[in-house]
């Protein structure tokens, strides 16, 4: 099961990383539009989260809903440090 979960976090964390990067490099520099993805795992991450606590045990891919939601604030916790990592450098001015 922690493989599973292991396995699910690299790769929302590989897809998570290209929408975020696609959005630095087409957005304007003012636009803070390219950390949507990240909140949007981190919602559905709680929401799993809270949900594997009231729901029967439930196996997708082999993972519970915890599971789920554990891969998903992983993806969005890395996604948040190398998004804002490619955004400094993408803004600045020297």
């Amino acid at each position: 099961m922690i493989l599973a979960v292991f396995t699910i976090g690299g790769i929302l964390t590989i897809v998570t990383l290209l929408a975020n990067v696609l959005l630095v490099k087409m957005t304007a520099k003012e636009s803070r539009s390219c950390y949507y993805p990240n909140i949007f795992l981190v919602i559905v991450g709680l929401l799993l989260l809270g949900v594997a606590s009231i729901a029967p045990k439930v196996d997708i891919l082999g993972a519970g809903f915890g599971g789920w939601g554990i891969a998903a604030l992983f993806s969005a916790a890395i996604g948040f440090i190398i998004t804002s990592i490619i955004d400094a450098y993408q803004n600045v001015t020297a």
